[in-house]
């Protein structure tokens, strides 16, 4: 079944999500939501939840819409979205259902689903599920027939194996580093501290108790929010910090001088190494990533692609190319050897390797290029976007033009990209340069051209 249009949109970019207890996110709107995804999935289901208050509420719901078509549930309790990824793709289920508002304020959650190789669920099946859930075209099982859910506490354990695997663990422990933990009363609370254990580092957390209320701080690792991290690190004897977010599938590293690191150099570092160690291999990202990484795959002799915004679309397009490393510019990083999802737990791994293998994390940043980056939106009725992004791009006059997500115009020193929401009447205009003063510039003078084409001047 294809969405065609003829029902509504629920799934966004990364599952649904809603204030809770509102019509978006009620036990009505989870227990509907499972009738459809059960009817789809049709065999054992995973779920798991991130540490939000509602979790067990909608959790209850969804799951018994799941039981009630027949399917079996296996309650995977509090773990991080990419924990729950790597049991439904290492035990051969039918799928995974994730309670999680990742970063979002605490009176949001979502729900989230896994197709059976791990990854975030693809858009045919999430339409699927759309067009079950509008139509109520629900597979009902029988009364004998209807499944049943079981605790299971140890996909934790797996998934720490997991990583543990794939990293030098005793190059990590020959080099004696302490961590800056800080885990925002999120999910990463209950894996990250006992990874960290078991690669055998020195380390100290901060807000590693989940709480749904985030008492600690909002759970967006934004420099704001990273503050007493920042602080932590700088007091003295660290090697680097990382702040995740709710879910844990994101994280933000401060290297060993106390600097807050977007995630573009995060990526960047981690693009540099796995181009180093896989000669000419591909690394995926999207159209807002920085300069910086396309710069760090160059420096070791590899290839970049760039993809439309969104987590789900570069770990299918790694897939589908053979990539040896991706991601997004937020701090979600994606190591193919372990599995095509932004997993913080792998990238604090990896990233404690790096250090220990190559050295200090502000020496190794220091040697990748530094770009200043500026962002604005102005508004654009919908019915004219399409206009706007065809003159754009029939203006560049002759220059390098992407037009995969939105209109990306490069230069010699920078680019501005253009990019239409796709929920709100209004463009996004991202620009970055070597000056931050011409990148304002830039995205001044774009903003300008959107507004003119708009008025049609």
């Amino acid at each position: 079944m294809i969405n065609d249009g003829s029902v509504p949109r629920l799934f966004g970019t990364n599952g649904v999500r809603g204030v809770v207890n509102s019509p978006d996110m009620d036990p009505r709107f989870a227990l509907r939501l499972g009738l459809s995804i059960g009817s789809l999935m049709k065999g054992t289901v995973l779920v798991g939840t991130d540490a939000r208050t509602s979790n067990e509420m909608l959790k209850s719901a969804c799951a018994s819409g799941i039981m009630a078509s027949g399917c079996n549930v296996v309650d995977c309790g509090t773990v991080p979205t990419p924990t729950l990824q790597y049991a439904v793709k290492t035990r051969g289920v039918a799928g995974g259902v994730m309670i999680t508002a990742s970063h979002n304020p605490p009176e949001f959650n979502g729900i989230k689903c896994i197709d059976p190789d791990g990854t975030e669920m693809s858009r045919a099946n999430e339409e699927s599920i759309e067009r079950r859930f509008h139509t109520e075209d629900f597979a009902l099982a029988s009364w004998a027939n209807i499944g049943t859910m079981v605790a299971d506490t140890t996909v934790i354990d797996g998934y720490i194996e997991g990583i543990v695997s794939l990293v030098d663990v005793d190059a990590i422990r020959r080099a004696d580093l302490r961590i800056a933990l800080d885990c925002g009363n999120g999910a990463g609370s209950m894996a990250s501290p006992r990874l960290l254990e078991r690669l055998g580092v020195r380390y100290v957390t901060l807000n590693a108790n989940p709480d749904g209320a985030f008492p600690g701080h909002n759970s967006e690792p934004v420099p704001e929010n990273s503050k007493d991290l920042i602080d932590l690190v700088r007091s003295g004897g660290f090697d680097f910090g990382v702040v995740q977010d709710g879910d844990a599938d994101r994280a933000i590293f401060v290297d060993d001088t106390g600097t807050y690191q977007y995630g573009d150099r995060s990526l960047a570092l981690g693009a540099y190494f796995a181009c180093r160690e896989n000669p000419g291999g591909l690394v995926v990202t999207t159209v807002g990533s920085s300069r910086c990484v396309e710069d760090a795959v160059a420096a070791n002799g590899g290839r970049i692609m760039y993809t439309k915004v969104g987590s789900p679309v570069v770990a299918r397009a790694m897939i589908e190319n053979d990539s040896v490393f991706g991601g997004e510019e937020n701090g979600g990083l994606i190591f193919p050897e372990f599995q095509f999802c932004r997993d913080a737990g792998m990238a604090v791994a990896k990233m404690i390797e790096i250090v220990a293998k190559h050295g200090r994390m502000s020496t190794l940043l220091a040697g990748i290029p530094s770009y200043s980056q500026y962002k604005a939106k102005t508004r654009c009725p919908e019915e004219k976007k399409r206009h706007v992004m065809e003159q754009l791009a029939a203006d560049a006059k002759g220059g390098r033009v992407d037009t995969t997500d939105g209109v990306k115009v490069f230069f010699d020193d920078g680019w501005v990209l253009v990019r239409p929401s796709g929920t709100e009447p209004l463009f996004r205009v991202f620009t970055e340069a070597k000056d931050p003063a011409k990148a304002k510039r830039m995205a001044e003078e774009y903003i300008d051209k959107v507004k003119a084409l708009v008025n049609g001047s």
